[in-house]
């Protein structure tokens, strides 16, 4: 597996293990409809959080949020949509990125809620 892949993948396990900290109740993992893919589905009361976790070793290049682009936004609406109808879930939807930074000098985690607009 290519190194950005792994990174990838330890920083979706991160993100899992810091929604459960916060009591956050993971419902599925890499959730696929059509083109999109939601990295994490979660619940905690009556809101569902679709998050989408972008993991970077270095923010030289931008900050790991800076990489969501409007038509992947466009294809997660699109997934969760279907999710919702899917399993009949009668919930409030947010929208969140968990952004990750992680390499030798550690482990930085921000959560940010309501990344974008539902549209």
């Amino acid at each position: 597996m290519a190194e950005h892949n792994q990174l990838g993948r330890k920083g979706e396990e991160l993100a899992v293990e810091y929604l459960r900290l916060k009591e956050y109740e993971i419902l599925q993992l890499n959730y696929r409809y059509q083109k999109a893919e939601v990295d994490i589905l979660a619940k905690r009361g009556n809101l569902l959080i679709a998050a989408e976790v972008k993991t970077r070793s270095t923010p030289e290049f931008g900050n790991p949020q800076d990489f969501v682009k409007p038509k992947q936004i466009k294809q997660l609406v699109k997934a969760v949509n279907h999710f919702v109808e899917d399993e009949e879930l009668d919930v409030e939807v947010r929208f969140d990125i968990i952004a990750i930074i992680k390499n030798k000098a550690g482990t930085k985690i921000e959560h940010i809620q309501d990344a974008f607009l539902y549209f």
